[in-house]
Formats: C-alpha cells, sequence, structure tokens
C-alpha cells in the first residue's frame, strides 16, 4: 500500500495553495463572515477551473477522473487556507447522486450545492449561497428548501434545517454509503489541514514571542506539547490516506471511520496547544488563530460524532466476518 503522494498530487496541491492565496487567503473566510460573498464566489469559480470539483467524476462527464487520494490532497489544502463554502457537499458528496445535468453544473462552478444527511450532518451549509438543496437519505436523494438560517460556532458557516421540496429518488445504498463516506474522509482531510496550519502558526509565534529575555519556543515544555501535536497530525495522515484507498471496498467504513476519529482528536489537540502558546491574543477574532480553532471545533460533530465513528470501528473489530460479508 502507498502512501506518499505522487509528483502530480503534490502540484495539485500547490496549485491550489497559489489560487487561493492569489485570491486573499483567509481573507476570503473573514469576508465571508460578514456577509461579503463576493470573494468567496469567485474562488469557487477559480477552483472549479482548476478542476476541484470535477476530482471524482469521470473524464466522460468533464469530469478529472481523480482518485479518492487526490481528493483529501484537495481538501487538506482547503483545510489549511480556512476555506468556506459547501466544499465538502459540491465536490465529495453529491455528485455521484445527482442527474447528469446538475453534475456537470457541479463541475463547471454554475452549481453550488448543499446537502443534509439525516444521523451525519443534521444541518445543511451555506443554503443562502446554494443554488441547490439536497437530503441525502440511505437509498435516496430529495430536493430540498433551507430554513432560517442558524449561527455556528464558526462563524463562515451558516446553517439550516433541510424540508423536503419535491419527491425523493431511489439511489442505489451502496452508491450513498461511498458517496457519504467519501465526504466524511474529505472532512478528515480539512481537519488535518487544519490542525497542520494550527501547528504551523504556534510554531512560528514561539519564535517571535519572548518571555524572561528568551524566545518562549526555546523553553523545553513547549517543544514537547508541539511535538505531541506534530506526532498526532503524523500518524493521523497514513489513515486518511488508507481509506482514501480503501474507498469503496468491504473495509473502506471502518478505514474512514478510524481517519475521521485520528483527523479529529489530531486537529483538537493542535487547536488547543496553539490557543496555549498564543495565549490570549489567540482568544480575540482579530488573530486569525480563531478561523482554525472554530473550524475544528464545527467540524468534529459533522459528518458523523467521534462517539459515531468509533463505535462503527469498534462493530468492524467485534463482528468482522458479519461486517465484511455482503448483504443480500
Amino acid at each position: 500500500m502507498k502512501f506518499v503522494i505522487s509528483d502530480e498530487q503534490r502540484a495539485l496541491a500547490e496549485a491550489i495553495d497559489q489560487v487561493i492565496e492569489g485570491a486573499g487567503g483567509t481573507g476570503i473566510a473573514r469576508t465571508w463572515a460578514v456577509g461579503e460573498l463576493v470573494p468567496g464566489q469567485e474562488l469557487w469559480s477559480q477552483l472549479a477551473e482548476l478542476g476541484l470539483f470535477g476530482l471524482c467524476v469521470d473524464e466522460t462527464e468533464g469530469g478529472m477522473g481523480g482518485t479518492p487520494v487526490d481528493l483529501v490532497v484537495a481538501f487538506e489544502r482547503l483545510g489549511y487556507h480556512a476555506v468556506p463554502g459547501p466544499y465538502l457537499e459540491s465536490a465529495a458528496l453529491l455528485p455521484d447522486l445527482v442527474d447528469p445535468t446538475i453534475r456537470a453544473g457541479l463541475v463547471d462552478g454554475s452549481v453550488i450545492a448543499t446537502a443534509a444527511v439525516p444521523g451525519l450532518l443534521t444541518y445543511a451549509l451555506d443554503s443562502a449561497v446554494s443554488t441547490h438543496s439536497y437530503i441525502v437519505n440511505p437509498d435516496s436523494i430529495c430536493p430540498a428548501r433551507a430554513g432560517n438560517p442558524m449561527d455556528s460556532i464558526d462563524e463562515t458557516r451558516t446553517l439550516s434545517e433541510l424540508h423536503a421540496a419535491d419527491s425523493a429518488v431511489t439511489r442505489d445504498p451502496q452508491l450513498v454509503a461511498t458517496a457519504i463516506d467519501r465526504a466524511t474522509l474529505c472532512c478528515a482531510a480539512v481537519l488535518l489541514g487544519a490542525g497542520e496550519r494550527l501547528l504551523h502558526e504556534a510554531i512560528e509565534y514561539a519564535k517571535i514571542r519572548r518571555q524572561f529575555d528568551r524566545a518562549i519556543g526555546e523553553y523545553q515544555a513547549l517543544k514537547h506539547q508541539l511535538a505531541d501535536v506534530r506526532v498526532a497530525l503524523t500518524f493521523a495522515r497514513p489513515l486518511i490516506n488508507g481509506a482514501a484507498l480503501d474507498l469503496g471496498s468491504l473495509t473502506g467504513p471502518r478505514s474512514v471511520s478510524a481517519a475521521k476519529v485520528a483527523a479529529g482528536d489530531a486537529a483538537l489537540l493542535a487547536a488547543r496547544i496553539a490557543l496555549q502558546v498564543h495565549g490570549a491574543i489567540g482568544y480575540t477574532q482579530e488573530h486569525d488563530l480563531s478561523l482554525w480553532i472554530t473550524r475544528v471545533h464545527a467540524l468534529l460533530g459533522a459528518w458523523g460524532t467521534a462517539r459515531y465513528h468509533r463505535n462503527r470501528v469498534a462493530s468492524f473489530i467485534l463482528s468482522p466476518v458479519a461486517q465484511l460479508v455482503p448483504s443480500v
């Protein structure tokens, strides 16, 4: 099993970095949070031109024909830059579930779609800026309309309850399950990216913040805490890459759940240590650290809580034969 990303995937990550930085970097999240959506929508179009929304769409349908590994590479960069918007839903969940016309719109960026998945994703993200909303059930997908918007702990995320607006369309349960696992895996990649950025910010601040005439990064206790974060993130990465390789196989659900738990734990540790390193300045909304800290906390409960995913892993361990034999 190969866990090292290819030169092409590394080039994809660098291209995404360049597009986001060129569009304003974390400024995109700042403007999105106060309702100024144009910069974020322009970034959406640029990433569509880059091929982000076609990564899991076959080339015969205008997509890139990429792999799940390509997707997690891309979504880690979105997490690193705290990019706002329903990317998980539009690029990872819905392409396999909507009809070809909508799928073509997703690929070229003209369609922005969001969704709720009862039991895993209670509220839809950014319905107000989405052209299409769906309720995804285990064996169907239903067009929906959004209720009143609700605030999230993450100011860049506006949530809404969805209500069915038309008849549900039946879908293959296995197709739906794989699409949900794909989005959950990409959520884990976003958490990994956010954790990496939090660690980067903490290290850079520890180099310049001085106490008792020494940079705080010189103190052994702080080095140990930062090293703990490095270890947690490093251990989470192969689980994510492994789950990407397993996606769609009989062991795919177990691998995806393990990746979501590991990425969530690592990102949460990164958020806690980064806040401790920054001290009081880390609590202020003016500092960008809040973008990743609140994003991590918001995503911990999205696409299945840690308890849900731990239970799913445990069910495979306790009853592996029942889980691995396909139902008739």
